[in-house]
This record gives C-alpha cells, sequence and structure tokens, in this order.
C-alpha cells in the first residue's frame, strides 16, 4: 500500500495531517474521507477505529480510495470534514466529539454521505448516520469484570470529557462491579480532556491511594497517564475497544467496543450500495465484533459469569443508561 503524507498548511491545528491512499484505482472506487480527531496509535478508540479502515482497505483493494485526517483540534473540525466532503463520496467521523460539526457541514454537501461513529440519537438529517457503540452496556459488564479481579475490594473508573455518554459509562461500570460486589469501592474521575496524560494519572493515582487495584477508562492519549500510575503502583488495567489480551502485563481485560467495526460497516454499506441514514445502536445485540468482554485468562467460572450478564443485558433482564 502506498501512500502520501502532507501537512495540512491552512488553519487546521499544528500537527494534523492528510494521509491519502493511493492505488491503481478502478474507475468507480469509492472515495472515504475519514476524520480521526486524535492519534492513530492511542491504544483506544482512534486505534480501533484506524485498524478497521485499514481492514477495509485489505477487503476492498482498489475498490476503494481513502483520504485521511487525524490529530486536530476541535475548533479545525469543520474545516477538516469540508474538505473531506468536498473530495468523497462517503465520509466518516470518528468519534461523538464530530457529531456537531458533520451536522453542520452535511447541511451543505447534500450528496454525499456521513457516517459517526459514536453517534448519540436525537439529531437526524437524510445523508447521516450515527452508531452508537453502546459503552454504557458493556461498561456494566466491564465494571462486573473489575470487581471479579480486584483483590482489594476497590476499582476505578476514568472519563476524558464529562458528558452524558461518558458519565453513563462510568455510571454503569460501577453498577457492574456492585452487582458482584455490594461492598466494593468506586472511584469515579473526569479530567475534562481525552488526551491528557498528566490529569488522567493523577486521577488514576488518586484512586489507587484510596485501595484500587483494577482501572477503566475511556480516553484516548490520556490512558498514557492511567498506564504510567498503574505501572508505578503494581496496579492493573481494562482495557477499551480491542481485545490486545497478551501483548502488556497491565491489562487484565478488555471490553470490545467495535469502533473499527463500525468504520467497516459504513464502507461496507456504501460500497454494497444499501448504506442508510439514521441512527442506529450496535452494542451487544449486533455481535462479539460490535461489543463483548474477555477477563485474560480467565477462570471457566469468571467466562461463564461474564457470559450470563452479557445474555441477561440482551435478555433486557439488566437495562444500563445510553450511552
Amino acid at each position: 500500500m502506498l501512500f502520501r503524507r502532507t501537512v495540512l498548511k491552512t488553519a487546521l491545528a499544528a500537527g494534523a495531517c492528510v494521509v491519502s491512499f493511493s492505488f491503481a484505482q478502478a474507475a468507480d472506487a469509492l472515495k472515504v474521507g475519514i476524520l480521526i480527531p486524535g492519534s492513530k496509535s492511542d491504544k483506544g478508540w482512534m486505534e480501533s477505529s484506524y485498524d478497521g479502515l485499514v481492514a477495509a482497505e485489505k477487503k476492498y483493494g482498489d475498490k476503494i480510495k481513502v483520504q485521511m485526517i487525524e490529530n486536530i483540534n476541535y475548533a479545525d473540525m469543520d474545516q477538516a470534514l469540508t474538505n473531506l466532503a468536498s473530495k468523497n463520496d462517503l465520509v466518516i467521523g470518528v468519534g461523538g466529539q464530530t457529531q456537531g460539526s458533520v451536522y453542520k457541514i452535511a447541511k451543505r454537501f447534500p450528496k454525499v454521505k456521513f457516517s459517526i461513529v459514536g453517534g448519540n440519537d436525537g439529531e437526524s438529517a437524510p445523508n447521516v448516520a450515527g452508531y452508537d457503540v453502546r459503552q454504557a452496556e458493556i461498561a456494566y459488564v466491564a465494571g462486573a469484570a473489575a470487581a471479579m479481579l480486584s483483590k482489594t475490594g476497590a476499582v476505578s473508573y476514568v472519563g476524558g470529557l464529562e458528558i452524558p455518554s461518558i458519565v453513563n459509562a462510568g455510571k454503569e461500570f460501577g453498577k457492574g462491579a456492585r452487582a458482584i460486589n455490594a461492598n466494593i469501592k468506586y472511584f469515579e474521575n473526569y479530567t475534562g480532556d481525552f488526551d491528557d496524560v498528566a490529569k488522567a494519572k493523577e486521577a488514576t493515582l488518586a484512586a489507587i491511594a484510596q485501595g484500587a487495584d483494577v482501572h477503566y477508562h475511556i480516553l484516548n492519549l490520556g490512558l498514557r497517564g492511567l498506564e504510567q500510575a498503574a505501572k508505578e503502583k503494581g496496579t492493573h488495567i481494562i482495557g477499551s475497544y480491542t481485545d490486545r489480551c497478551g501483548t502488556d502485563p497491565l491489562y487484565v481485560a478488555y471490553s470490545i467496543t467495535g469502533t473499527g467495526y463500525q468504520v467497516q460497516y459504513a464502507i461496507d454499506q456504501a460500497v454494497a450500495g444499501t448504506w442508510q441514514p439514521g441512527y442506529k445502536e450496535f452494542g451487544l445485540k449486533m455481535g462479539p465484533q460490535a461489543s463483548s468482554m474477555v477477563i485474560c485468562n480467565a477462570t471457566p467460572e469468571q467466562k461463564a459469569k461474564l457470559d450470563a450478564i452479557m445474555k441477561d443485558l440482551l435478555d433486557g433482564k439488566i437495562t444500563t443508561l445510553k450511552g
């Protein structure tokens, strides 16, 4: 796969870049633009989404042509999406933080399809699809896993922006933990920024000081701070988005929140000509690629308990907040 990287020399934030993946193109290749606001190597939401893009490229080859913009400030999102919409048939915004700009720019490009990975219910447009990953649902299962794994009877959660979807995930994580151990101690913190390493480390150290030994998160690059704190104090992390068991001893479990699956879904639908606008829930009901939970080196009892919890969620015996 040949590509060229050029730094935007416009009002986009310093460090933002556009990547065009160039192949011997079929004449009718689907042109796909994707906005990844953070780093595609953040071990989180952005990286998982990028992995989905790479998988789609391998699947379709010269049937698609991809333009990617990554690492931009919120203030530059409108311009980045305008850039993508002016050159592509399908534009994908990665993260709920792109939603406001997507709906704004979509009005100016009615013939372009827009998909939001992590889109929330509430807004609608004839050319926008919002895909809800249902983070709160799988956070409940992650909380149960954390309670099973904790040796101190205390767990913690660090979120980035204190917005409804992130707060709801934190609340459900706590509820899931208490479903396993009614007396568990639960510490919940928000840094105000998905990428602030120092604040994430500070929040995690504060929870560790109160006994927490298993940590969960919804962070992007801020995860580096959580990792630093856990490594220094000998505690452990439940990772988000992708199962990477065996790659890092800090991580004892992973919640699978298939942002990469949603990227592939948007491209699959556009290639097949079946793309539809509107709000769509993913979560557990869309299968293990979309949402699941895995404890690394789980005992049969732990796996059976997690499977039972996920079945109860699917059957409606357990209900969770939106997000």
